[in-house]
């Protein structure tokens, strides 16, 4: 079993790793069709925070092949392809300042959203199940635009949970609405084991666990110390409008978007060569009518 002691210690180290399969029906037309990725909720002593497993293994996997080919090029010259895999959106929650803290990547920087952690008014069951040797609980409760039935651990008592998922006396496990359009679904659990940052990230699996990969804890973030929960330094503080003003903006031109952010990183960079240009076309959007998040019914 897994016991996790609250405590105020900050900064906060990583203790236990939550793995869930998320699944959500974004198009209502094509049901049978969900948006599916691996999540991981990575739980420290007073905070944690959430975002793409997916794209921790891209990540790790582009960075060792970087590595590599940088060791055997005498040029100093790689040629990686890379596609892209994950949402990198992350959630971290601070429940004792009851603070929420959002990541958003938007071309070549990372922004951060602050905000008041919901109040979710969870009611709790007698109701007991076990996931991955966890003893859990379940609760149910409406919360925006949705009910949702959770199951969480007491014997890991901080009260976060994937997403915004909140508030309840323990690690919220496994949550899904009744409809079964969002679900985050458990997928496995594991104590935290993250190799020091000199190791640079590279794609080695846990000892006890060679099919998960826990260091690579902080891989965009190279100013950060793997092992401590926190969001980007590097990120840029922002506000909801401030940042819906911005997708905007990439939406509606985002050649010149990007050429206006490209000639701001070059005028921070020093010398005077010629300026960059980078032509980007936006792929299709994909169909969203039934959002994670729906309007309250009147």
């Amino acid at each position: 079993m897994l016991v996790l002691l609250a405590s105020a210690q900050r900064p906060d180290t990583a203790q236990v790793l939550v793995h869930y399969k998320f699944t959500h029906i974004r198009d209502t037309i094509n049901r049978a069709n969900p948006y599916t990725e691996n999540m991981v909720l990575i739980v420290g002593k007073n905070a944690s925070a959430y975002r793409s497993y997916d794209k921790q293994m891209e990540d790790a996997l582009f960075k060792k092949q970087m590595q590599e080919q940088l060791a055997n090029s005498p040029d100093g010259r790689v040629n990686i392809s890379r596609k892209s895999s994950g949402s990198a959106t992350e959630y971290y929650q601070y429940p004792n300042e009851h603070k929420l803290v959002r990541k958003e990547p938007l071309f070549m920087n990372s922004y951060l959203m602050t905000d008041v952690l919901p109040t979710i008014d969870w009611k709790i069951s007698g109701d007991t199940a076990t996931f991955g040797g966890l003893h859990c609980q379940k609760a149910t409760t409406h919360f925006k635009g949705r009910d949702y039935i959770a199951w969480f651990c007491p014997d890991l008592p901080l009260h976060v949970g994937p997403w915004k998922l909140n508030g309840l006396p323990g690690v919220i496990i496994e949550a899904y609405d009744l409809k079964k359009e969002v679900d985050f679904k458990f997928d496995g659990v594991e104590k935290a084991v993250i190799m020091p940052k000199k190791d640079n990230g590279s794609a080695n699996a846990a000892p006890d666990n060679p099919g998960r990969v826990t260091l690579t804890i902080g891989i965009d973030d190279t100013d950060n110390d793997p092992n401590i929960i926190q969001p980007p330094a590097k990120a840029i503080k922002t506000t909801e409008k401030e940042f819906a003003h911005l997708q905007e903006a990439m939406r509606k031109d985002p050649d010149a978007f990007v050429q206006s952010m490209m000639a701001a990183q070059a005028g921070n960079m020093p010398g005077n060569g010629p300026k960059p240009h980078i032509n980007i076309k936006l792929g299709p959007q994909a169909v969203i009518n039934n959002p994670i998040e729906l309007p309250e019914k009147k």
